[in-house]
C-alpha cells in the first residue's frame, strides 16, 4: 500500500523557518522523482519544489527560490522541504507527490498545514 505522510507544518511568524517532512512507503522511493506542492484557500494547487530520483538536480517555483530547499534521503525514504524567510503568502496546505515519470504513476500525500502569521 502506497503511503506518503507529510509532517512538520504549523504556525510560524513572518521571517521564521519550518522544515516539512514526507515519509514514503509502499513503493520504490529511490526510483521516483519527488515534488512539493501547495494549495492556499481559494487557489489552485501549485508546484513548489522538485527533486529527481537521484537527488542530483532540483528545481523551484520562482516564488520560493532562495528561501526553500528540497532534499531527500533515499535510504530512509524521506523527502524534506526546508523553508526559511517565510511570508504570509506561503500559508497553504503543503503536499508531497511521487512521480514515476511523465505519464505517472503519481502518488499524493494528504498534506500538512503551514500558516505564516503574526
Amino acid at each position: 500500500q502506497v503511503q506518503l505522510v507529510e509532517s512538520g507544518g504549523g504556525l510560524v511568524q513572518p521571517g521564521g523557518s519550518l522544515t516539512l517532512s514526507c515519509a514514503a512507503s509502499g513503493f520504490t522511493f529511490k526510483d521516483y522523482a519527488m515534488n512539493w506542492y501547495r494549495q492556499a484557500p481559494g487557489k489552485e494547487r501549485e508546484f513548489v519544489a522538485g527533486m529527481i530520483s537521484t537527488g542530483r538536480w532540483s528545481n523551484y517555483a520562482d516564488s520560493v527560490k532562495g528561501r526553500f530547499t528540497v532534499s531527500r534521503d533515499n535510504v530512509k525514504n524521506m523527502l524534506y522541504l526546508q523553508m526559511n524567510s517565510l511570508r504570509p503568502d506561503d500559508t497553504a496546505l503543503y503536499f508531497c507527490r511521487a512521480s514515476g515519470g511523465p505519464t505517472g504513476p503519481y502518488y499524493w500525500g494528504r498534506g500538512t498545514q503551514v500558516t505564516v502569521s503574526s
